[in-house]
């Protein structure tokens, strides 16, 4: 290519009688104006062969075709990976040279994962295949060192295979953030979980993350935890939300600034940190002001009970107005009344759709949703086949004892 440009280029302005300016000069300086030709077909050519690399560095593990890598598609077809939903949603893949399928099945196999498994794996993540094997190894040797067997790895990869297939960049912070957690005496499990859904934690320098754990332990200390139940404390909100530990840590001083100014007092905000796993990092005080005058308004309470209200469902602070108005609604129009509600609020953290039909349930067996408590209705759907399974059981218990004699005239 570069050749014809220079080819072009020279005949162009050799051709210079075709304007009386550029013809008289054409006699002046011709090897000069040569030269100066060759230079630039020289840094065009230079320019060009530069671009592959500018285009590598964009797939660092490979390089991009126009066609699909065959091998990866007859790789992929004998491991019965569905193609078509490859093609829909992550193409570009196939196109990618070199790749390395094979290895990947082959390092998912020896872990014990089945044919159907790998399928699935490759199918939702075929980025997977673009890891070379030396990639590979070192994160299975990362995760291992956290995680108890090969069996249980397998399934986190089925769940988070983007997780386990990362970037060889990260490794490094990868492995100094597992050090630090480990010298928090956390349990594995809680790391390893943190890995596989957070995995965005794990690829920034440690430091961050012990800012925000450093933070997180002195909120705790300041509001009167106990330290010997720190680590435990820890633990449970990193395991109910992991993505706590992305959030500025100048987020969650400021939203319990805010609580303690409405009223709050230490040992109720430890309570409410605590029940609003991690979920404090998500709010913000002009938010939640404007869900509090919502639902004291709505609601009809004093300051100290609507502080008691949302003790008990924290839910009050980080829904909008609009899905607070809805369930209220909601509930309202099915016959339960304000009292009921202030009574058990934790209600209004389901939406209207499963209460309409629990409410449809329990009616069916003669349950009056409008007298009766709301604690039947409460609580996750476990917790509701089993109240039910209990309601249902006493309007089938016989009134007397089947096994009983009868008593008759002597």
């Amino acid at each position: 290519m570069c050749v014809t440009i220079f080819s072009h280029t020279r005949n162009v302005f050799h051709n210079k009688t075709s304007h009386p300016l550029t013809a008289a000069k054409a006699t002046e300086q011709p090897e000069d104006f040569v030269s100066m030709l060759r230079l630039i077909a020289t840094s065009l050519c230079l320019r060009c062969q530069h671009a592959p690399l500018l285009l590598s560095n964009l797939r660092a593990c490979s390089t991009l075709s126009s066609v699909e890598n065959q091998q990866t598609v007859e790789a992929l077809y004998e491991l019965s990976v569905d193609i078509q939903k490859v093609r829909k949603l992550k193409g570009w893949v196939l196109h990618q040279n070199p790749a390395y399928t094979k290895e990947v099945a082959s390092l998912l196999r020896d872990m014990g994962a089945s044919i159907p498994i790998i399928a699935h794996i490759l199918a939702v993540h075929p980025e997977a295949v673009l890891c070379n094997p030396e990639q590979l190894q070192a994160q299975q040797e990362l995760w291992m060192s956290v995680c108890p067997n090969h069996r249980e790895l397998i399934g986190i990869i089925e769940k988070f295979p983007a997780s386990f297939f990362s970037a060889s960049s990260h490794l490094e912070n990868q492995r100094r953030n597992i050090a630090y957690f480990q010298s928090l005496n956390l349990n594995k499990r809680i790391i390893t979980k943190l890995m596989a859904s957070a995995p965005q934690s794990f690829y920034r320098p440690v430091e961050q993350n012990q800012l925000m754990v450093c933070t997180l332990q002195q909120a705790y200390t300041e509001l009167g935890g106990d330290e010997a139940n720190m680590r435990i404390w820890l633990q449970k909100l990193l395991s109910q939300n992991p993505f706590v530990l992305l959030k500025p840590p100048a987020v969650l001083r400021q939203n319990l600034l805010f609580l303690k100014d409405r009223g709050f007092t230490s040992s109720e905000l430890l309570r409410l940190l605590s029940k609003l796993r991690g979920f404090v990092t998500e709010l913000n005080p002009d938010s939640m002001c404007r869900t509090l005058a919502f639902s004291q308004e709505t609601i009809g309470c004093s300051d100290a009970e609507l502080r008691e209200i949302i003790l008990k469902c924290p839910a009050l602070l980080y829904h909008p107005e609009s899905t607070l108005a809805e369930r209220l609604e909601g509930l309202l129009s099915a016959g339960i009344g304000m009292p009921q509600i202030i009574q058990t609020p934790t209600v209004l953290e389901l939406t209207t759709q499963i209460v309409n039909y629990r409410i449809h349930c329990l009616k069916s067996r003669g349950y009056d949703v409008s007298t009766g408590s709301l604690d039947i209705i409460n609580g996750t759907k476990k917790d509701f086949e089993m109240n039910f399974g209990k309601l249902q059981l006493r309007r089938e218990r016989p009134l007397f004892n089947p096994v009983a004699p009868l008593k008759g005239d002597d």
